[in-house]
């Protein structure tokens, strides 16, 4: 993956000794201040290299439109192997993972089996379709306590997900994650080869997209015919920060392969954290896979009611 992964730059060290040099602390301490709220005004949610700059400058906007007006926090981050279209919105904030991180999980036992020179267990097997497909709680516990601490931090640290801090004992579900480390994650089932081989990239990507279809919303949503979307979602109401309603995915095939992760709390309801997720996967969707699906067709989802908790942590 491209340098688009470096963390944010930090001001340059001429900038910081001009404001020494300005002979009044507070115009010096003040400077800085303005000139870094300024940038972060004006900063790109989305680039890309020049060629692409264009599709880069039209998502920003079109991202930033999709979240006019909504109240929850949000956590963003898209990559285009393709063009180069690298977005960043909140994209180190940490979330509550909630039932996302049963894909970590699950590459970490694809991990394992590839280091043991083996296919995949029937446990194995059938754990990691009811934990993918389904959602399983018991599944994942089970998975999670089969691979270890030890096991699933390598993995982190091969898939690049430095910033991802794993829940203590059972709580896998209170794993901490930021966008920008799950399309880390997303880039291991497809691209980056650090991690995993090809055959058990395909795997994860083919298990995936066989999420049962009443949890096939967020990132699929006005996806591109002809494509393989695969995703994992996560629901999770808390004591604070009310509703955490997560998205990941890929789009691959059909001359599409880009990858988008939503996270989003402070929601009141799960189904208004999905629509969130729904306004910045189409405009995503639009703008990187040709998608024609119009984006008022958001408005036309049921009204809130409140579903069932994915049950990945306690209240």
């Amino acid at each position: 993956m491209p340098s688009a992964s470096a963390p944010p730059t930090r001001p340059s060290r001429s900038r910081r000794l001009l404001a020494a040099l300005v002979g009044s602390a507070a115009l010096g301490a003040l400077l800085p201040l303005a000139a870094a709220g300024s940038a972060a005004a004006a900063a790109p949610i989305c680039t890309a290299p020049a060629k692409h700059a264009a599709v880069a400058a039209k998502l920003s906007r079109d991202i930033k439109s999709a979240l006019s007006g909504r109240s929850d926090q949000v956590g963003i981050s898209v990559y285009d192997q393709n063009t180069g279209v690298f977005c960043t919105y909140n994209a180190y904030t940490h979330f509550d993972s909630a039932s996302v991180v049963k894909a970590a999980i699950m590459g970490t036992v694809l991990r394992r089996a590839q280091e043991q020179h083996r296919g995949l267990t029937s446990w194995e097997t059938s754990n990691l379709r009811a934990m993918i497909t389904h959602s399983d709680n018991t599944a994942a516990t089970n998975l999670w306590n089969s691979v270890g601490r030890t096991r699933f931090q390598a993995f982190l640290n091969l898939a690049q997900m430095h910033s991802t801090h794993p829940g203590s004992g059972d709580l896998w579900g209170l794993t901490q994650i930021t966008a920008r480390d799950e399309v880390h994650l997303l880039d291991a089932f497809t691209d980056h080869h650090d991690a995993l081989n090809a055959t058990w990239r395909a795997y994860a990507l083919k298990l995936m997209s066989q999420v049962t279809p009443s949890q096939r919303w967020g990132v699929p949503y006005g996806a591109p015919g002809g494509t393989l979307v695969s995703n994992k979602n996560g629901w999770l109401p808390r004591a604070t920060h009310g509703w955490r309603v997560h998205s990941i995915g890929t789009v691959t095939g059909n001359g599409r392969d880009y990858r988008l992760a939503v996270l989003t709390q402070n929601n009141s309801t799960m189904s208004y954290g999905e629509t969130t997720i729904e306004r910045v996967a189409l405009a995503v969707h639009r703008d990187l896979g040709g998608s024609t699906t119009r984006a008022a067709a958001v408005s036309t989802r049921a009204a809130d009611v409140p579903a069932p908790t994915d049950g990945s942590a306690p209240f």
